[in-house]
């Protein structure tokens, strides 16, 4: 099955280049030209991904994020910003919505398709089956249907703590720093410090290991930052 991309662009031309190259790339494309039409739309087809301009009629493509990720049945597809506000205030504003990625117009086809590969990658988008279950001793994370299992228990986690955890099993036998994990989980525009993952990691620990640390899964590597074996 192809991956389903929405294009959300009141610019004709920009939606028929981005279909154009899309379909050519394996893609289905299916698009809407203003913003209620591609919520509406996006409501319906269930797409894999979002490309989103932000100036659109009616309703601002920010407002169409927002409402994305506002709703249940939609907040975890991946969303693409493409827009000519190419000002850092404007890119902070976006991801801190949830985009997933922003994008200046004008743009190059072969850098936005690189984006898009990335991001359907990292969300395990139309992955083999066996390779999105990670395990290490009796955990097994299921990436796929985003579900951690301590032997037949399952463990609830926050979206910070899976994303831990998971980037911490796929890099088994390595220290991460904090200052990487920082990076990957939070976002180059985070502008908190390393603390905040002492702290997410402490709490994650709490939930598969124990509040006795009676199971250890992270080790610490003083003055580094973590791994798992």
């Amino acid at each position: 099955m192809k991956v389903k991309i929405l294009v959300i662009d009141d610019e004709v031309h920009i939606v028929e280049l981005l279909k154009f190259n899309l379909e050519i790339s394996d893609y289905e494309v299916e698009y809407a030209y203003d913003g209620i039409d591609g919520y509406i739309k996006a409501k319906e087809i269930k797409p894999d991904l979002i490309l989103l301009d932000w100036m659109l009629p009616n309703i601002s493509g920010i407002d169409v994020l927002k409402k994305i990720r506002n709703d249940k049945t939609l907040n975890k597809i991946p969303v693409i910003m493409l827009t000519a506000k190419n000002m850092e205030n404007d890119k902070v504003e976006g991801l801190e919505i949830g985009a997933d990625d922003y994008i200046t117009k004008p743009f190059s086809v072969k850098e936005l398709l690189a984006r898009i590969s990335t991001i359907l990658r990292r969300c395990n988008i139309n992955a083999n089956p066996s390779e999105i279950i990670l395990t290490t001793g009796n955990l097994k994370v299921d990436l796929y249907k985003h579900e951690v299992y301590k032997g037949s228990e399952k463990i609830e986690l926050t979206l910070k703590e899976f994303e831990l955890l998971k980037l911490l099993l796929e890099n088994k036998g390595k220290v991460l720093s904090r200052n990487h994990l920082l990076d990957k989980i939070w976002g180059y525009e985070y502008y908190g410090e390393t603390r905040t993952v002492d702290v997410h990691i402490r709490y994650l620990r709490k939930k598969i290991e124990g509040h006795n640390n009676t199971d250890k899964y992270i080790q610490t590597i003083r003055g580094v930052g973590y791994k798992i074996d």
